[in-house]
């Protein structure tokens, strides 16, 4: 639940958190209720810094109707822990949709896209936390904030299984219910002391109460989940959205947080084609939508539209793919277009 921000790390990888906008929208013109502390653009009272450090976001909402609005797929730099109190609520993730019930947990690990809404938000009341454990892709290990005080080997386990279970609902009792409550309590209540120590322990606690919940339920663990492998997964999947962007090898590369070598291979071998012909394919895939479907829009406007250095090098690579330079292909499109249309 971000706006649209790039960024741009040393190692070279480009990150998008996507947008709340439609919340808060609905906050300011008084359609919703919405409780939050949040940093950078999060909506809601700024956390100054040194305040619940990696936090991101936390607080709640209650919608008392139905709004006009959802939350489209979007990703979170963190892991982001969610409880539906009240009011049902369409939750979507990993092409699969749930239908929440009060007392209801979701968890959505760091960078996976994910929704609410059907598309509108439904009547709910909704509490979260969202939590940087300073990782971009799934091989990277997470790194927890100095004052989550569960005991080392505890954390440990916590970790392991938020990393490796890829089940994203659960069904919570009594003890995690109340961890959010008393957090929203503290949160709206804008005269509340030490505010910054309360829910720093009740955070704590509520990581305790997930530990003895999979400890119980005994999740099962996937190590393919954090491969290296993995991570090229997730990027070659968001890449159809990141044409545009002028990616080298290194840059791909950067961006999983690989070298070049490993990242090839694994390009190679879920693709079966180079990094730079895989590109080149969704390149050419979003310039044949944009030349059938953009008719005013020039070639030259496609091919840079399309993340390509040059109109030379697109035709030569469209030609490639079409035997046929990008004008003429959009030229024998219209003709055939024009006689089907006469045809009827």
């Amino acid at each position: 639940m971000r706006p649209d921000i790039t960024y741009t790390e040393t190692d070279g990888g480009i990150y998008n958190p996507d947008s709340c906008t439609p919340l808060e929208a609905a906050w300011k013109k008084n359609e919703i209720e919405l409780h939050t502390l949040g940093r950078g653009t999060y909506p809601g009272r700024p956390l100054e810094e040194g305040e619940l450090s990696k936090v991101k976001s936390i607080g709640y909402w209650d919608a008392k109707t139905i709004q006009n609005w959802g939350l489209d797929y979007h990703r979170n730099e963190g892991i982001e822990i969610c409880l539906l109190e009240s009011g049902s609520l369409q939750f979507d993730l990993n092409n699969n949709t749930y239908q929440l019930a009060p007392n209801t947990l979701t968890i959505t690990r760091p960078w996976i896209p994910h929704k609410l809404g059907d598309p509108k938000i439904s009547p709910s009341k909704l509490h979260w936390i969202i939590l940087d454990v300073d990782v971009r892709q799934p091989h990277q290990p997470w790194q927890w904030p100095d004052w989550i005080i569960l005991k080392q080997e505890d954390l440990a386990q916590l970790t392991d299984i938020l990393r490796r279970n890829e089940q994203p609902v659960w069904t919570v009792g009594q003890s995690v219910k109340d961890c959010f409550v008393r957090m929203g309590q503290h949160i709206k209540n804008k005269k509340s002391i030490f505010l910054d120590s309360k829910l720093k322990v009740l955070i704590n606690e509520l990581l305790i109460s997930m530990l003895e919940l999979f400890t119980l339920e005994k999740p099962v663990l996937n190590d393919s989940l954090i491969t290296s492998k993995r991570s090229v997964e997730m990027f070659l999947d968001n890449l159809k959205e990141l044409v545009n962007e002028e990616w080298t090898l290194n840059g791909m590369s950067s961006y999983c947080g690989l070298g070049t070598t490993q990242f090839s291979k694994y390009c190679q071998e879920i693709t079966n084609a180079t990094p730079t012909n895989y590109l080149n394919q969704l390149r050419i895939k979003k310039a044949h939508h944009l030349i059938t479907t953009e008719k005013g829009k020039s070639i030259t406007d496609i091919a840079y539209d399309c993340g390509f250095s040059s109109n030379q090098y697109f035709t030569q690579i469209f030609k490639k793919h079409y035997k046929v330079a990008p004008q003429k292909y959009r030229e024998e499109y219209l003709r055939n277009e024009l006689k089907i249309i006469e045809g009827h």
